[in-house]
């Protein structure tokens, strides 16, 4: 072969294999790009990690002494943001509830006004039958007509059962039409040991409750109708020329009391629903078959007192709002807010709250579709190490799944989180 024309092939075969060269490098130069830009989002994971303990040694806790013995049948001292039970005697205990029930009643009467389907200023004509019930009363008339705003009062200050009978026939046609309401919103919030069967708490063998159930009916109807709660702090009614006072004596007692409902039958003994705020935080004290009048208000006083100057409540997270924010892969978003659906405090003895531990605990490896208001995680809280309570954490946005490019880089980064965890 010419000299000429082995120099001419050899410098072809050069150029070949360099452009192959060149083509690899390029190729793998396009992957580590790609690569880092993935392991550099896989690193942007946000997900907290938990709070480190402040207490470097077993901290000393408070004294707490026991919660008072008082002589009732029942009771019940619950947190009204927490819904921390922090005192209770026979909680779950059946037992007649007699007037308490109105505050089921005022529940529902809420209920309707908040879902339009009554106003304050509708007129309710009264029936015989709402006028002739027996047993505390406003004072009604047959065929009168009486604002609902009226007869909310009635029932509250009055403890009336003509106004709790016309309220029920205004709602729901019948007493017995309107019972069936109160059993299907006593399932609703959880009541799993109530039964009603009137609307006013009169003794019957199938209408009962316990202080458990009518604490969570309390701080529902705190918690669900804030613009009706000023209604269980009035102390006076005047009614067809007829002035009556609240028979919750802790009104006039204890400026921080501003609620709710007394009851009183022979088979009941004297109840009382009472609530109290001070210094921010509010309790509901559910005191059930007391010997006397007196016994329900000082036994009152007296869990009251006990939970606030042992107790205090913090409120962590409000309802919806983010309280992190979770990488997702092979999504159109990077990252997704997580929340709690409910407020979320705790209820704590005093001086403890620098002792309390926060743990996000949502997965490292979200995968798109994320659906809003699904559960992908929990927070919890402990105190001292011990879990104090957990809530879920729900998706507060959507996530779709991304497109075919996006998905690519969200592999290789879950390959790099493979290798590297």
């Amino acid at each position: 072969m010419p000299i000429l024309q082995y120099i001419k092939k050899q410098a072809t075969s050069i150029t070949n294999t360099h452009k192959s060269l060149c083509a690899k490098m390029a190729s793998i130069a396009a992957f580590i790009v790609i690569s880092s830009l993935a392991l550099s989002c896989a690193q942007a994971d946000t997900t907290p990690t938990p709070t480190p303990n402040l207490s470097a040694t077993a901290p000393t806790l408070p004294l707490i002494p026991s919660a008072p013995d008082i002589n009732a049948k029942g009771y019940v001292l619950m947190d009204a943001d927490s819904g921390k039970i922090i005192a209770s005697k026979n909680m779950d205990k059946s037992m007649p509830p007699a007037s308490l029930t109105k505050l089921m009643t005022l529940y529902i009467i809420s209920q309707a006004i908040k879902d339009n389907q009554i106003k304050l200023d509708d007129t309710v004509h009264i029936s015989k039958s709402a006028w002739q019930r027996g047993g505390s009363r406003m004072f009604v008339e047959a065929g009168s007509d009486v604002s609902v705003k009226d007869l909310i009062s009635g029932i509250i200050v009055a403890s009336g059962n003509d106004s709790c009978v016309a309220m029920a026939e205004y709602i729901a046609g019948s007493e017995s039409g309107f019972a069936e309401l109160m059993n299907q919103t006593a399932s609703r919030l959880g009541m799993t040991q109530s039964h009603f069967v009137d609307s006013t708490g009169l003794p019957s063998d199938q209408h009962y409750s316990t202080p458990h159930d009518l604490a969570i009916l309390t701080q529902a109807l705190i918690r669900n109708f804030p613009e009706d709660y000023s209604w269980y702090k009035q102390k006076w009614i005047n009614y067809n020329n007829i002035k009556q006072p609240n028979r919750n004596r802790l009104l006039w007692r204890d400026p921080s009391v501003d609620g709710l409902k007394t009851g009183h039958t022979k088979a009941a003994g004297f109840c009382l629903i009472s609530s109290a705020k001070r210094n921010g935080m509010r309790l509901i004290s559910i005191v059930m078959g007391a010997p006397s009048d007196s016994a329900r208000s000082d036994d009152s006083v007296a869990i009251l007192n006990w939970g606030f100057r042992f107790y205090e409540t913090h409120i962590l997270y409000s309802a919806n709002t983010p309280i992190t924010n979770a990488r997702v892969y092979l999504g159109k978003q990077k990252t997704v807010p997580f929340g709690v659906t409910q407020e979320l405090a705790i209820t704590i003895p005093k001086g403890t709250y620098k002792h309390t531990n926060t743990a996000i605990n949502i997965s490292k490896k979200l995968r798109a579709p994320i659906q809003q208001g699904n559960s992908y995680g929990t927070i919890d809280i402990t105190l001292n190490n011990e879990n104090i309570i957990s809530k879920p954490l729900v998706a507060l946005d959507s996530d779709a799944k991304a497109g075919v490019f996006s998905r690519l880089t969200d592999y290789i980064a879950m390959s790099w989180n493979h290798m590297f965890s």
